[in-house]
């Protein structure tokens, strides 16, 4: 009898790992490498609240921001401002998930 519960809950924490679905997808930048400005392009599941970050080279957090996404392909417009040139890493966070892509800056 307590396998068969182990074995229940076991397949019951499985389901509920595996069926949440990704809020957030195609994570992109164009034009990628950019000299002044980018744009980050994902698609998002439902309308919430994310927050934009970017890393330098040596893990330091240079740029962080909060965006409110819509249902669909959103548009996140992104400037170099005082960012040296190089390789940065992004990431976008929701409540339940994140991704990261990298840009270059020339």
């Amino acid at each position: 009898m307590t396998k068969k519960l182990l074995f229940i809950l076991l397949l019951s924490v499985s389901f509920i790992g595996f069926s949440q679905e990704k809020t957030l997808k195609n994570l992109s930048t164009a034009p990628n490498p950019f000299t002044n400005s980018t744009q980050i392009v994902f698609s998002s599941s439902f309308d919430s609240s994310i927050q934009l970050k970017v890393i330098n080279i040596i893990g330091a957090t240079v740029v962080k921001k909060t965006y409110k996404t819509k249902v669909g392909k959103n548009i996140i417009p992104f400037y170099k401002n005082n960012l040296a040139p190089g390789i940065y890493i992004y990431s976008i966070q929701c409540s339940n998930q994140i991704i990261s892509k990298r840009f270059v800056i020339k």
